[in-house]
């Protein structure tokens, strides 16, 4: 069989072109725009055509300041043209189910999976389309920080939790492009292998020092093994297990 290997064309270019934009021109985007970034997100795939994605901007600066706050002071929720907080929502789910004459048996460790999928996969398709416009986005995982206050402020039901914010808006700065981890370590054929793997995560190892070193603003001493020691070594959100359990999410 011959291999064909074609070049990267302007979608593959746009795709790794990706950066975290943390600041924003203070203007809001137009309802209409946020609602064709909105529409080409859900338009990604979904598991059995649960469609489990909803999607809440928040506009009130009330509200975005209380959620800046949860998120550790990450004051670009209030200033970015869109802040939305994308939530895996069963509750729709269980509507439809009474709808359609039936019960659903809530608490499934794989509704919860389907649903969450189903989010990332969603926001992941409204990002690239927002990029494709020349906005920037930043999404905010911090909001998982207290999550209950999130619910209550956006008067989430039972059957729904918010699984992180996005911010979207015209950028007003130009970061480089973080290095990520190179393919072949990512990339495997037929069976998991670590085989190699050690001296090309300790080269990524170093081009990621350097990144850091040479960047432009917030530069620091640091390589990625060590950020994941610094992630994995704590626990880290604890309280999410009960707080989705709370909201019907019981992992069964």
């Amino acid at each position: 069989m011959t291999s064909i290997d074609t070049p990267p064309n302007a979608t593959h270019e746009l795709l790794r072109s990706h950066r975290s934009i943390r600041k924003f021109v203070a203007e809001p985007l137009s309802h209409e725009r946020v609602s064709h970034i909105v529409r080409s997100g859900l338009s990604a795939a979904t598991s059995s055509n649960l469609q489990a994605t909803t999607v809440i901007r928040v506009t009130d600066p009330d509200k975005r300041a209380a959620i800046a706050e949860v998120a550790g002071g990450q004051r670009y929720i209030e200033t970015a043209g869109a802040f939305l907080v994308w939530c895996a929502d069963l509750d729709r789910t269980r509507r439809a189910c009474a709808m359609g004459g039936g019960h659903m048996t809530s608490g499934m460790t794989e509704q919860f999976i389907i649903a969450t999928v189903d989010v990332a996969l969603a926001a992941q398709n409204a990002v690239i389309a927002a990029e494709s416009e020349g906005l920037g986005i930043c999404y905010i995982g911090a909001i998982r920080n207290n999550p209950q206050v999130v619910a209550d402020l956006l008067e989430l039901p039972d059957h729904v939790y918010p699984v992180f914010g996005l911010c979207i808006g015209v950028p007003t700065q130009d970061p480089e492009v973080k290095p990520r981890l190179p393919v072949e370590v990512v990339l495997k054929e037929n069976t998991y292998s670590a085989e190699g793997e050690a001296d090309l995560i300790a080269a990524y190892d170093e081009t990621l020092r350097e990144y850091y070193r040479t960047r432009t603003g917030n530069n620091k001493v640091s390589c990625w093994t060590e950020e994941m020691a610094r992630l994995t070594e704590g626990e880290r959100r604890p309280h999410m297990r009960a707080f989705l359990a709370d909201r019907g999410f019981e992992m069964r």
